[in-house]
């Protein structure tokens, strides 16, 4: 088995039960291939678009390629769409220059719905005070066009989850916590919950690089007790990972950017690679009976 069958195989095993398909793998592919997906859905994260290293045509090429080859029905972005609002040094053209290349990349999908997750790099805290239009979360969420910093959707019998996890210690703030529980509970027996975060609930990669969610217990002990959710996709780490966990698939799906779209380092197991990961994006497949697949596509730009 290569690494991308390896990686669609964990994806079919968190739709099965807990009891049943998980632990033993039986039915699980039958499960998946007795009906088409009800849902294709195409999951981007950590663009970084910037300037330099022909950045805007690469990523640009990618969303075609996506539409092309695999044909999703709406699009995921788990954050850090642009390259950076958040360091010190950043002022207001730069910040400006950035949302515009990303206004101009994604203007080539605009059939598409996109729903987007906030990343710590698309926030402008450096903003002359936080009566300023652009400072903050805010401005963030105007220029990606969500409606909240975070909020859900419904698609078929899946429900979407966009959560802001940029508060102290990289968390839910009590409010979103508190309508993140209501809305899970609310979800009736047959239908399925999706959790988007820009940084990793559970997994490999925050042991490897930190970043990850410091509220994963209590993330973890309501996706138990409610029994909806079945995949949490991320970004941040810029690896890719897909952890299962009590019938739940934890995927941190790379980086559409990479080594932030530059070659690489001493690190990079290859050109553009981020440690192992080469620079990518993620196809979803999800089914009625709640099984899914979520495999990593390297798209070599």
């Amino acid at each position: 088995m290569n690494r991308q069958d390896f990686l669609s195989s964990i994806g079919l095993l968190a739709g099965g039960s807990l009891a049943g398909n998980l632990l033993t793998g039986e039915g699980t592919e039958k499960a998946a291939k007795k009906a088409k997906p009800i849902l294709t859905v195409a999951h981007i994260t950590d663009v970084h678009i910037r300037e330099g290293d022909d950045a805007p045509a690469r990523f640009k090429k990618v969303l075609r390629n996506i539409i092309d080859q695999h044909k999703p029905d709406f699009f995921l972005n788990t954050g850090d769409s642009i390259h950076d609002a958040s360091y010190d040094s950043v002022v207001r053209q730069q910040v400006t220059d950035q949302w515009a290349l990303w206004d101009e990349c994604v203007k080539s999908i605009s059939k598409y719905e996109m729903h987007s997750c906030l990343g710590n790099h698309d926030m402008w805290w450096k903003a002359p005070s936080k009566e300023d239009e652009m400072y903050g979360k805010n401005y963030a969420v105007k220029r990606l066009g969500t409606p909240n910093r975070y909020y859900t959707i419904k698609k078929e019998n899946w429900h979407f989850f966009m959560l802001d996890g940029n508060n102290k210690g990289i968390s839910l703030d009590e409010e979103q916590f508190n309508w993140l529980k209501g809305k899970l509970e609310a979800i009736p027996e047959g239908e399925f919950a999706v959790m988007t975060s820009h940084y990793p609930i559970l997994g490999t990669t925050q042991v490897l690089e930190g970043g990850g969610h410091s509220d994963c217990k209590l993330l973890k002990d309501l996706f138990y007790k409610t029994n909806r959710v079945r995949l949490c996709l991320s970004g941040h780490n810029h690896l890719s990972d897909n952890t299962v966990y009590n019938g739940i698939t934890y995927a941190c799906n790379g980086a559409m950017s990479g080594f932030w779209w530059g070659k690489g380092d001493k690190n990079s197991a290859g050109p553009y690679f981020y440690q192992e990961t080469p620079p990518g994006f993620a196809i979803l497949k999800l089914y009625k009976d709640g099984t899914l697949e979520n495999t990593y596509y390297p798209h070599g730009l």
